[in-house]
């Protein structure tokens, strides 16, 4: 190969089906469920090397500055960051980040993947990336297949052509949604079934003619999408107006049924998706009771589950098979495995129910720092807030709060009306009603304090922002 291949990550996922661990805010690729760094960043990492150029994010707007600080912490660079201001599938990302990168290099060969999938077996992996790439060269749309070895009904599935070879793939034949139990088993014994992994590469120009001809509706809004592309930070905005204009559709809906350019290369490297706890599960390492654990939880006479806890949790599992037991501080789940699936609507009851625990986790991230809540009560609410080095809250006001700040590690710089001084641990201000004020870490290292909150409303969106190096609107 004598051409770049250009990564393109999608990272607009929710993972409710890992709730509580995983939620709206902080999805399950910002999280380290299966190695000890988030899935975006293991994703990013099976892409590096001298045939890969620097990848491209597509992300929603909530999530920017977690995809940001991830690469940071990891000492990982990339070629840009396009930010989704609403969700529109997959057909909608790929195009943009295509239309991007074609104005860059039209002959450039993209490699699509989602965030947050696990792979074992690296040399696999790229074994199956240089065939795809052979194929794609040809003019395909290539798709990775994925060796099936079970009935699986939450995968779709591919079925070959059965005949037709392209250099290390072959030609699909159809697309198939997801199957009941009955019809996946029947794919699987007839050997020309593949699991669908979400996963494509093409070339630029070869992907957009394709758009063209068979989802035009998808790709002329894309394109006016992509030149409206605004500067923000580190990041490439897309206008609300403009992204919204296009249809919102997967891109196997969009294209792959469509064309007559299909083809699909085999991958057998150990391929997860992990779509619900069941699926972390089989993924990951267990104990000799078939047991996939996570923090320090309590176990006796327990087989074949999956149990997460975090530090601050004490979590006791007594005399139960077959469970999902997961312990996020502010919220319990404990299901049988049968319903891994059904997490989901639970999530979607939560939603309905007005519950903020189905989009935040106790501790809240923001770009410079997070706040987690301690306590609650009549007209009062404690928190402790961390404020990474070198960063700062913006200068705002509240009209229905007053705060009062105690350090307990670091140093702060406040502004407090048209006062500025610092704060050392063990010392402490206090912010009135209405009063500017502005928190910040001028040093190298977190500045860590207490929060108590008065008042008669106690909510985020009772901000009021002045000024703030991020661009973010209220309660953001």
């Amino acid at each position: 190969m004598d051409k770049k291949i250009y990564p393109v990550i999608l990272s607009g996922g929710a993972g409710s089906r890992l709730w509580p661990t995983s939620r709206r805010m902080r999805p399950k690729q910002f999280l380290p469920l299966y190695s000890d760094q988030p899935m975006l960043i293991d994703t990013v990492e099976r892409v590096l090397g001298k045939e890969f150029a620097k990848p491209t994010i597509v992300c929603s707007e909530d999530h920017r500055f977690l995809v940001a600080q991830s690469l940071q912490e990891a000492k990982l660079d990339y070629r840009a960051i396009l930010l989704e201001p609403v969700g529109r599938d997959t057909a909608a990302a790929i195009s943009v980040a295509s239309l991007h990168i074609h104005q860059e290099d039209p002959e450039a060969i993209i490699f699509v993947l989602p965030s947050d999938h696990i792979i074992e077996n690296q040399n696999a992996f790229s074994r199956a990336i240089e065939g795809a790439a052979l194929v794609a060269q040809e003019g395909y749309l290539t798709t990775f297949g994925i060796v099936a070895n079970s009935p699986e009904t939450a995968f779709g599935y591919i079925k070959t052509d059965g005949k037709t070879h392209i250099s290390t793939g072959c030609l699909v034949d159809k697309f198939v949604e997801k199957p009941d139990a009955q019809t996946a088993k029947a794919y699987i014994d007839s050997g020309e079934f593949y699991w669908n992994s979400g996963m494509f590469m093409f070339k630029a120009e070869t992907f957009l003619l394709e758009m063209v001809e068979h989802a035009e509706d998808i790709i002329l809004p894309a394109k006016i999408a992509v030149a409206g592309l605004q500067k923000d930070l580190d990041f490439q905005r897309l206008s609300i107006r403009d992204f919204e204009a296009i249809p919102k559709h997967p891109i196997d809906k969009a294209l792959m049924e469509k064309t007559s350019k299909a083809a699909m290369v085999p991958l057998d490297a150990g391929w997860s998706d992990i779509g619900s706890w069941t699926g972390l599960w089989e993924a990951s390492a267990k104990d000799k009771n078939g047991n996939a654990l996570r923090g320090k939880p309590i176990l006796e006479d327990v087989k074949d589950s999956i149990v997460h806890t975090t530090d601050e949790s004490i979590t006791a599992v007594m005399g139960l098979n077959d469970v999902i037991v997961v312990n996020d501080t502010d919220a319990l789940l404990v299901a049988s495995m049968d319903y891994a699936q059904n997490v989901k609507d639970l999530v979607s009851t939560l939603n309905r129910k007005g519950h903020n625990s189905a989009e935040l986790h106790a501790t809240v991230y923001r770009p410079w720092g997070n706040y987690r809540n301690i306590g609650t009560g009549d007209k009062f609410l404690a928190k402790i807030i961390t404020v990474y080095a070198g960063c700062s809250l913006s200068l705002q006001y509240h009209n229905k709060r007053a705060e009062h700040w105690v350090v307990v590690q670091g140093q702060a710089l406040v502004t407090r009306g048209d006062d500025v001084f610092e704060l050392n641990a063990n010392e402490s201000t206090y912010i009135a009603i209405g009063q500017h004020h502005r928190l910040e870490n001028k040093t190298e290292h977190p500045l860590i304090m207490v929060e108590v909150q008065t008042g008669d409303f106690l909510e985020e969106d009772d901000i009021v922002r002045l000024d703030d190096v991020y661009g973010r609107d209220e309660s953001k």
